[in-house]
């Protein structure tokens, strides 16, 4: 009786709260359904962090762009106003005894074209090394998605597991009501004694917690879903549809050999491309021993303000000049370009030592996937008949305990066993649907 006022109480609260509820879903949109080529979809446009590699291409991409500007011939517009102390001549003679015009304020607007012609390979280097960072990055934004694509899987199946466990969880629950009633009938004509029905009230009392705790786990994979899809907000409007035992056989795959795997990595080859790129900026470090050589050219007009020697007939705004090439041999700079170098051979030397472990990592995520993959088959072979053995053992335990010649505790052991069978083979079928795409992500593929 205490059992059945408990029922109608909550199924009357729960009946006020979906009244309050409904109307609110109804405003604020209504549940969508994702299957998992949507949710990836969704999470390829929407996720965060694969935008922002995104952007970071395009920085290195632009990166790239500046440094083949480099070695092209530069004009710029230079112009300037002095005052001086004393006069000053507006331009230098050009032949003894030749008259000008003197000012204390100069003008100067010149056109200046510089193209460098030799830089020890300092230019030539420093593109290259930017240009296999363009392609680092491109590979990172590759991985990422791949990592992306994998991540939103997993927890898609774990999400499809997820609600298999609870809706066992519920029909346990109900099960467990059902044997309620039977007992108390048992009671009544003193079949059963009255703490039979004690003991499944404290079990029903287990599984509700039980059944609290796997929703909140459900409510916090799909949280993590909407954050990796990019949409924190509508995380209670998400719901991954299908079951996992609708999805397709994935069978077993060959882990493939090492050299496979690190050929198609996007990660490998980012970080073999960031090597590459850091011995090109070692050899543009230590081009800064050698000397450079550039053509130069200036073209534009002076003027004298004011110029008292305007009277007398002498020209105050004159157009000038030059063109030539200039050597540049660096002597003493106080140590910064063997600073440098010593900076760009230890950076050489970690990107070598990060490609070693990136290489070892992969040879591990071989096997951890392989692994997963023959112990996720199985768990799910030996799972299979553990069910199968379950179910019967709670058949029987009921019939002997309706006969009197069980207990109940038994017979709760037994539908335990059969639920924490049932649970376990959900997850393990997440696990036989995740190792693959695990495998897939290993091989880079």
């Amino acid at each position: 009786m205490i059992v059945q006022k408990m029922t109608w109480c909550s199924v009357l609260w729960w009946g006020l709260l979906a009244g309050m509820l409904l109307p609110w879903v109804a405003r604020s949109g209504s549940v969508q359904e994702l299957t998992l080529a949507e949710a990836i979809e969704m999470a390829l446009a929407g996720n965060p962090e694969l935008a922002a590699l995104g952007y970071d291409e395009n920085a290195a991409a632009a990166r790239s762009e500046t440094a083949f500007a480099r070695r092209l011939p530069r004009l710029d517009f230079v112009a300037s106003g002095m005052y001086h102390m004393h006069d000053q001549r507006l331009l230098p003679a050009s032949e003894n005894g030749q008259q000008g015009a003197f000012s204390d304020q100069l003008l100067a607007g010149d056109v200046v074209i510089s193209l460098p012609l030799y830089t020890g390979g300092l230019l030539s280097r420093e593109q290259r090394a930017s240009d296999l960072l363009r392609s680092a990055a491109a590979n990172e934004l590759s991985r990422s998605r791949e990592e992306l694509i994998y991540n939103v899987s997993s927890v898609f199946y774990r999400i499809l597991a997820q609600n298999r466990v609870i809706v066992s969880l519920e029909f346990s629950q109900e099960a467990l009501r059902e044997h309620m009633k039977q007992v108390l009938e048992m009671i009544k004509v003193q079949k059963a004694a009255a703490v039979d029905r004690l003991r499944i009230e404290v079990r029903v009392a287990d599984l509700e917690q039980r059944l609290v705790s796997e929703n909140n786990i459900l409510a916090v994979q799909t949280r993590v879903l909407s954050n990796l899809l990019g949409r924190p907000e509508e995380a209670a409007l998400l719901k991954p549809a299908g079951t996992l035992a609708e999805l397709p056989d994935p069978g077993l795959q060959s882990a493939g050999s090492l050299a496979d795997s690190l050929n198609a990595r996007a990660d490998y080859q980012a970080a073999q491309a960031s090597l590459s790129a850091r011995r090109e900026a070692l050899a543009a470090a230590r081009a800064g021993h050698l000397p450079t050589v550039s053509l130069q050219g200036s073209y534009g007009r002076r003027w004298a303000v004011d110029s008292p020697d305007r009277s007398q007939g002498h020209d105050s705004n004159r157009e000038t000049g030059w063109a030539g090439i200039l050597l540049q041999v660096p002597v003493f700079s106080g140590g910064q370009v063997q600073a440098r170098v010593r900076e760009e051979n230890a950076l050489l030397e970690a990107a070598r030592e990060r490609l070693r472990k990136l290489e070892l990592q992969i040879r591990l995520e071989l096997e951890i996937a392989s692994l997963n993959i023959q112990a996720a088959r199985e768990r799910l072979e030996a799972l299979t008949k553990a069910g199968e053995q379950a179910a019967e053992s709670l058949r029987i335990e009921r019939e002997k305990y309706e006969l009197g010649k069980g207990s109940i505790t038994d017979v709760l052991d037994a539908q335990t066993a059969l639920l924490d069978t049932q649970t376990n083979y959900c997850r393990a079928m997440a696990d036989y649907h995740t190792a693959p795409a695990q495998l897939k992500l290993a091989k880079g593929k």
